[in-house]
């Protein structure tokens, strides 16, 4: 047997497809390790997504470059390959920079590996692969054998046409890709099968999906959502990363029909200022944000939001930030991600003018982190006193005690569930913590339920 480690960074597509060249990998005979220090295989599977991030995965290749004439010297070979969206836009350059790189293979190439380690093994060298066959590849993948644990993620979209301009998506990621419906299933059910009771449909734009069903026709992320919805022992759906010019009014009536889609979005808007919205590319206005929210919680009132901001981004006045705090307030967030605006190589926004000093952002940063922090824990306090459904996921710190999610994505710990992973219980909120909630099994009476705190 060969070992194989795989490093990933950046986001939940990534580590999908980690996943997915360990399965590649495991008919060659690697199995996956949880150290580089003796693999035979060594993988960094990278994200382009922030600012100076190939310089971090060169830092890691120097540090593995030891590691790799370590194991020469010991009569041994280990194989490092650059995979993801740093592999994809640096392409070369990586194995001009460090020679111990054997091989550079984009996110939409990574099932021909296979082919490209035997060929590095034949001939020695470098092997480069960064083209954009994303139908090829999910065609050649094969079937899931490894479980995923009780939440599973599965790409169902690709790539993106926005060409919002602080983004490297479309660059790295190539063109919007939809898979066939019934590829999708079948690998649904294989998660199932695999113990699996809770999936996230994956995608850069992913309510863009419009793969062809078994009668090839178009379809649609509310449509893959039903057919998904009637698999036995699946449980519960989620979707990510969304584009609110593709919340359809299917996509919207899904959340209010299909009981097993759970009552949370995450819906990216960046900024609440149009002017800036306009710069960015976002092609929709804040007003056009709020009328889709509201849409969204007429046809489902208990739905708990999530969104993206970016802060700082170039041209952008105090007036502009003070928009995009009272788009905050006026929404409400049980939960979001905000970042300082960083320049993406290649991208429009790199290159524009007024670039805001970084004294400033980091201001404007701490302001807007302050507001939604304060909303999360308002809305994780108004869960105390509720009982809510529960996916016990994994075993928790303490003894006996088990974690798992309530529909909104809070992470729940409860004590005496140990043996209940892989279950859906209803569970008593006791009181929020800060970044949890600490709950009792329903079926405890009151007393039990004071003792088990």
């Amino acid at each position: 047997m060969k070992t194989l480690f795989v490093k990933t960074y950046g986001c939940q597509m990534n580590a999908y497809d980690s996943a997915r060249m360990a399965d590649l990998l495991a008919p060659l005979g690697y199995v996956t390790a949880e150290e580089p220090d003796n693999a035979d295989m060594v993988i960094l599977n990278t994200c382009h997504i922030r600012e100076k991030a190939a310089e971090k995965v060169y830092s890691e290749l120097g540090k593995l470059r030891i590691l790799k004439e370590a194991k020469a010297r010991a009569g041994e070979r280990m194989t490092i390959a650059v995979a993801g969206c740093v592999a994809q836009a640096e392409g070369e350059e990586i194995t001009r920079r460090q020679g111990a790189v054997d091989i550079v293979v984009g996110p939409q190439s990574y099932h021909r590996l296979p082919e490209m380690i035997a060929r590095v093994a034949r001939a020695g060298g470098h092997v480069l692969e960064t083209d954009f066959p994303a139908d090829d590849k999910f065609d050649a993948l094969p079937a899931q054998t490894s479980a995923t644990g009780v939440s599973a993620f599965l790409t169902v979209q690709e790539g993106c046409d926005k060409f919002c301009t602080f983004c490297v998506v479309p660059y790295t990621r190539g063109n919007e890709f939809s898979r066939p419906v019934e590829q999708i299933v079948v690998e649904a059910r294989r998660l199932v099968e695999l113990g699996a009771r809770e999936i996230t449909l994956l995608g850069q734009n992913v309510n863009a999906y419009s793969g062809t069903g078994p009668d090839g026709s178009a379809g649609s992320l509310a449509k893959l959502l039903h057919i998904l919805s009637g698999i036995e022992g699946l449980a519960r759906l989620r979707y990510t990363t969304s584009h609110p010019r593709d919340m359809s009014d299917d996509l919207i009536a899904a959340h209010r029909d299909i009981e097993s889609l759970m009552a949370y979005l995450h819906l990216p808007v960046q900024s609440g200022s149009d002017t800036v919205l306009d710069a960015m590319n976002r092609q929709h206005t804040r007003d056009d944000y709020r009328r889709i929210v509201e849409r969204i919680r007429n046809a489902r009132p208990d739905i708990a939001l999530s969104s993206d901001f970016i802060v700082g981004f170039p041209g952008e006045s105090d007036a502009d930030f003070a928009d995009t705090m009272a788009l905050v307030r006026d929404i409400g967030y049980t939960q979001a991600f905000s970042f300082k605006y960083s320049k993406r190589p290649g991208t429009p926004a790199s290159a524009a003018r007024k670039q805001i000093p970084e004294d400033v952002k980091s201001a404007r940063l701490q302001e807007l982190q302050a507001l939604l922090t304060e909303q999360q824990n308002r809305f994780n306090r108004s869960c105390a006193g509720r009982t809510l459904p529960v996916l016990f996921e994994k075993p928790g710190r303490k003894a006996g005690q088990a974690v798992g999610r309530s529909p909104y994505l809070q992470p729940v710990h409860v004590d005496g569930a140990a043996d209940l992973i892989g279950e859906i219980r209803d569970v008593a909120i006791l009181e929020a913590q800060s970044n949890s909630l600490k709950g009792a099994l329903a079926r405890a009476k009151p007393r039990e339920m004071a003792l088990a705190t």
